[in-house]
């Protein structure tokens, strides 16, 4: 019988953790805090991917014997807004001093307010690192669009009410959630890492 890969996120955040699971739907996913006690991980790096694979690598060296059952995926992401020289960049999460989303966003707002925009060309990126007996990997997924002032819609979470994709007129706060997850830039990160997932499931099946 095949076995499943198990994967443990680095990350108990319920949205990441639903949104992950609806796109990766073959493999046995576990939230950080359903395997080990989460525990602070200090983000010091430059990049989405070093900031990614800090977090993998932490949660797989803590699993210490479980190293052989489970492999680690995270995921860090972020908003930059062009007109903001790219802000907040790998900061987005913790933009504002509560660091909470409706205060990163009104900081957002601001800061585009302060140069007297309304809106501004932006993008979204995710990095999603893989950490396993096998080794590190690392993918990237990008959704361009715009940063609007004005926050519409109830859906996903983080900087998405502020967020239009290219080629749409709605927020991804509006967005239905099934578009959402066919064009995000988490959406195109896993879906390229599924290829490094299954030469890791068919190496453990062997």
């Amino acid at each position: 019988m095949k076995k499943k890969l198990k994967i443990i996120l680095a990350t108990s955040n319920t949205h990441k953790v639903e949104e992950i699971k609806k796109i990766l739907t073959t493999y046995e996913i576990y939230a950080l805090n359903e395997i080990i006690t989460p525990f602070e991980i200090i983000e010091d790096g430059k990049s989405f991917k070093e900031n990614a694979l800090i977090k993998s690598k932490a949660i797989f060296n803590a699993l210490g014997k479980k190293q052989n059952e489970f492999i680690t995926l995270s995921d860090d992401s972020g908003i930059s807004v062009e007109a903001l020289d790219n802000a907040p960049g790998i900061f987005s999460a913790r933009y504002s001093k509560e660091g909470t989303d409706e205060a990163n966003r009104n900081k957002l707002i601001q800061a585009l307010h302060k140069k007297n925009l309304t809106q501004s060309n932006a993008f979204y990126t995710a990095a999603i690192a893989i950490s396993s007996k096998y080794g590190h990997f690392s993918t990237h997924g990008y959704m361009h669009g715009l940063a609007i002032d004005t926050p519409k819609g109830n859906n996903g979470f983080g900087y998405d009410p502020l967020f239009i994709p290219k080629g749409f007129d709605k927020t991804l706060g509006e967005l239905d959630e099934k578009i959402k997850l066919k064009i995000s830039h988490r959406s195109c990160a896993l879906k390229l890492c599924t290829y490094i997932l299954k030469i890791i499931e068919r190496v453990e099946n062997q």
